[in-house]
This record gives C-alpha cells, structure tokens and sequence, in this order.
C-alpha cells in the first residue's frame, strides 16, 4: 500500500493497543477520548496555489506537493493529523542523476525559491518544515537517486546514490557478504544522505560506529557549484576535514547527491542478550564497565524502571509469560525496581566467545541476572517497529515524542532525572500528567546518551496540542542545556532544537557555521530556519 501519508511508516502496518495497554496508560495519565484526522482529500484542498511560473520544469501537483512538506516532528503530525496550519512547498523536483540535481537547484534559482531537501521524511527534529516566506518554496526530493553505484571489495567501500533507503542498502551489500551496519530506528524509510545531513546514530554503532566514522566521501551540489568532500584515502592530516562541514550540516550548505561509506564483512554470529538489575544504579556501573573494558559488543541499551515496566505492560498477549518472569526474578533478588539490558553480541567464533563470557561476569558481578535470548530476540524482530505504536497511540487520543542527548557517565542518572522531572511537571497547569521514562540507547568510554519518552493527552482542540507539545520541548530542552548536554545525540537540530544550539557551540562557533553557509550559499536558498537563522 506504499508509505502513509499522515502517520509513520508503511500503509499496510497498523498496530493496536490492547485493553491492558489502554487501561496502563490510563492509569499513568489518564483516559483519553479517540482522535479523528482529517481526510487526504481535505489536506489537498487545502495545499495552496503554487508561486512559480508556468513553464517552470518543477512539479505543482497539489499530491506531490503534499506528500514532501512534512516529516515526523510532533508538530508535523498535528498538522498533517488535523489540518492546523497545512501549508506546502510551491513545487517539487524529483531528480533522477546529479545532473538532474543540479538542474533543479538552478530552476529553483531562477524563480528566486528556497530549497528544502527531501530525504525519506523521517525527520524528528523539523528538518523539513516549510517557512511562510516572500519567496517561493521548492522541495528537491532526492528519493530517486538510489542504489548501489559502485562495490570496491578490496578496500571494503561502496558508494550509494543519497536517496538509498536502509533495506535497499543492506540487501545490496549483503549480496556481496558486507554490511554496513548502520541501524537507526527509522533503517526502514531513512536514507543515507539523511544519516550523513544529520549525523546519524544506529542502534548498533558501539561495533559499527556513527554515520561519522562511516562516511568516506560524498558529493555535494551547493548553489555555487558541485563538489566532493573527503577521498578516497583512509585517513589524512591535510588540513580540516571537509567531511565534517557536511556532517550535520541539515541542507544548509546544499543537496547530497552520492555517498561513499566504509562496510564491513558480515558477522558470523549475532545474538541479541537479555538481562535484568536490580536498580538503575547497579544497570549504570554493569554497562559503563563493559564499553569501557572494551568488551566487544555491538548494543547495550539499558531501561530504567519505569520503560521496563512499560515494555513488559504493552508486550501484548504474554501474561501468563511475564508473570513467570516477575516471579522468577523476584526470587533471584531482582524485584520492583528492575531495569532491563538487551544487550547485541556481533561477531566471529572468537569475539563471541570473549563477549559473552565477559557479559555473564559483569551481569553477575552487579547483581544482575540473565533469562536468554527470547526477550532479546523479540526485540531484535520488532526493532524498527517502534515508531508505528504512534499512529496507535493517536487514534486512541495520546501523544508520543522523545527528547534525547548525551553526557558524561558522571552525569547520566542526574541528567536522567532533571529531564524527566521537566517533563512530569511541564502541564502542571492545566492539569495534565505525563507519563516519562527513559533508557541508555548509546554508549561510549566517556559517556552515554540519554533517550527519553514522553506520552500525554491530546489536547480538545489541535492548537492547544501543538501548545502542550511545544511546552514539553521547552521543558526538556532546557533541562538538557542546564544539564550540560549535547542539544541532539542522533536526531539533529532542525528547527525544533535550533534555538538551543548556540548554548552548545557559542557564539563564536555559530559565526563559524554562518559563514561558511554564506560562502556556498550566498542568496540564503537553502533550508533556512534549519541550525541557526
């Protein structure tokens, strides 16, 4: 059935909740009453008229037009759900070659327009938000420059078109016994000039490494000209590293046409390992030992208390199961304020070996306690299932969104904490309650991020939503500031954590980043809003 057009994801998926999923979240923040969302039919009426000359090569297709304005930030989903606000792009181009890319960013030129990329529209972070301008709005769609345009096996590098999507690239590589390994919860839609734009994290990057340590080369078309960042050597000391001008750089600087990564050979073994703790404390000291003793794992990704009562509450059609569990582990001394691990396991015969053994030691030396592969497994089968839980979550009238950085192990539990706590008491105003949990989704020797998710009622009326939403981000993102952390770990700044940025680079990084944006973008055609403005 294709993508859905105002939701996550594919068409043809659309999970449920169960009765006690219902019930658990009404107990955490109360009933909520169904939504209704307004029609296709309704949304494109209500796409305006295009801004662009008539003989313009550009598509003004009220469908098209449509179907490009808008990612996955809570407050595209209000508008695309409700109508609020619904207003698009004035054309579409959809390139098929670097050429064509060129082309389109010249017509978009001529008519004066502002150019903002479009990827797989996965963003979170408001990436593709359509700014109310003078000028006219063009979206350069670069879905159609996909596939694999070159394999070197020798020197395990392989060149993608930027618009490849993360399945087409695993199956392309694994027909040639590579991966790239390269996970992000959206792998489904994501693609790979969007990891590079937003400097990208998946799941697996303790073994695989971040879109950074990824990226080799990549060809950009800015509005002064086209060219190549990076090369073809492993590594160099000549200069600054171009690459990390592109890294991140969220369009500003011009369109990503094709990507050169670094693969690797297909693991032999991969195995996805579940365990428990008895408190977050003693989950905290079990992983920070393991990354920083260098134990070679692909993922550890730790729950506090409360997601780990969340999963095992919305795991539908397992009762009997986790009531074993529950008791199993309240046996082994693991009670009330249990936090989960899953833990990947990547490798050859002998890293698997060393892994697991040095995983049962550290589980045990913190009191955890380990129950197989099952749990593991299931999570490792509905990994990039996650994010369709939001169109469910919205037709029975709540809420979803996630707030995320990073920051020293030493402040992990205290960032944690003042995140939630923001959260917890960001409606207390009107009365509303929200439900907050969080877990470790990446970790290093320095430190960790901190991932959190937040559910709440929609609001009677879809502005007072977006307000409620927007208080939210607020709270949190200034809770990350005063924590010290990162703005973004893996999702980008967009235009929803843009104002918190220069906090993170300071002013003087900010004239940096300006100027470069002036030098290959002199006419400020691209993205604006998007980093800074």
């Amino acid at each position: 059935m294709g993508k859905r057009w105002n939701g996550w994801g594919s068409a043809d998926v659309a999970p449920s909740l169960s009765a006690e999923a219902l019930a658990f979240l009404a107990s955490r923040v109360g009933t909520a009453q169904p939504a209704s969302s307004i029609t296709r039919d309704a949304a494109v009426r209500s796409v305006g008229v295009a801004r662009l000359p008539s003989a313009s090569p550009l598509s003004t297709d009220a469908d098209v037009r449509l179907d490009h304005a808008y990612g996955q930030s809570l407050s595209d989903w209000i508008t695309l759900r409700t109508g609020l606000g619904l207003h698009c792009a004035d054309g579409v181009a959809l390139p098929e070659t670097a050429e064509d890319v060129r082309a389109a960013l010249a017509a978009a030129r001529r008519a004066g327009a502002i150019v903002i990329p479009y990827g797989g529209g996965t963003s979170v972070a408001g990436h593709l938000a359509v700014p109310r301008s003078d000028r006219p709005v063009v979206n350069i769609s670069l879905e159609k420059l996909r596939g694999l345009r070159s394999f070197d096996g020798e020197n395990l590098v392989a060149t993608f078109g930027a618009g490849t999507p993360g399945p087409m690239v695993e199956a392309e590589l694994r027909a040639h016994g590579c991966t790239l390994g390269h996970f992000p919860q959206s792998f489904e839609l994501s693609t790979v000039g969007g990891w590079v734009a937003t400097r990208s994290s998946g799941q697996q990057s303790l073994r695989y490494g971040r879109i950074e340590q990824l990226l080799q080369q990549a060809q950009l078309v800015t509005p002064v000209g086209a060219f190549t960042v990076g090369g073809a050597y492993p590594a160099s000391s000549a200069g600054p590293d171009l690459r990390e001008v592109v890294l991140g750089s969220e369009g500003r600087l011009g369109l990503l046409t094709d990507v050169t990564l670094r693969v690797r050979r297909l693991p032999e073994h991969e195995s996805f390992h579940a365990s428990f703790f008895p408190s977050w404390d003693a989950g905290v000291l079990a992983v920070r030992a393991l990354v920083q003793d260098g134990v070679p794992l692909s993922m550890l990704r730790l729950s506090n208390p409360l997601e780990t009562i969340t999963q095992l509450a919305l795991a539908d059609g397992h009762a009997r199961a986790l009531a074993w569990l529950t008791r199993y582990l309240g046996w082994r001394g693991v009670g009330d304020g249990r936090c989960l691990l899953i833990v990947g396991v990547t490798g050859g015969d002998r890293e698997v070996s060393s892994a697991r053994g040095a995983l049962a030691e550290s589980v045990a030396r913190h009191g955890g306690v380990r129950v197989g592969t099952s749990i593991g497994a299931s999570w490792a089968r509905g990994r990039f299932r996650g994010p369709y839980l939001r169109n469910a979550l919205w037709d029975a009238g709540y809420a979803v969104d996630t707030f995320e950085t990073a920051v020293p192990w030493s402040r992990a539990t205290e960032t944690m904490n003042g995140i939630e706590l923001a959260l917890r008491t960001a409606m207390d105003g009107e009365g509303e309650r929200a439900h907050v949990f969080t877990h470790l989704s990446h970790v290093y020797r320095s430190g960790c991020s901190v991932y959190v998710t937040c559910v709440f009622r929609l609001a009677s009326a879809p502005d007072a939503t977006l307000a409620r939403w927007q208080r939210l981000k607020r709270a949190a993102s200034t809770a990350v500031v005063a924590a010290g952390g990162t703005i973004s770990h893996q999702h980008g700044v967009g235009s929803d954590h843009a104002p918190w940025l220069e906090a993170e680079k300071g002013a003087q990084g900010m004239g940096v980043l300006r100027a470069i944006a002036r030098e290959l973008d002199p006419d400020e055609m691209m993205n604006p809003g998007k980093l800074f403005t």
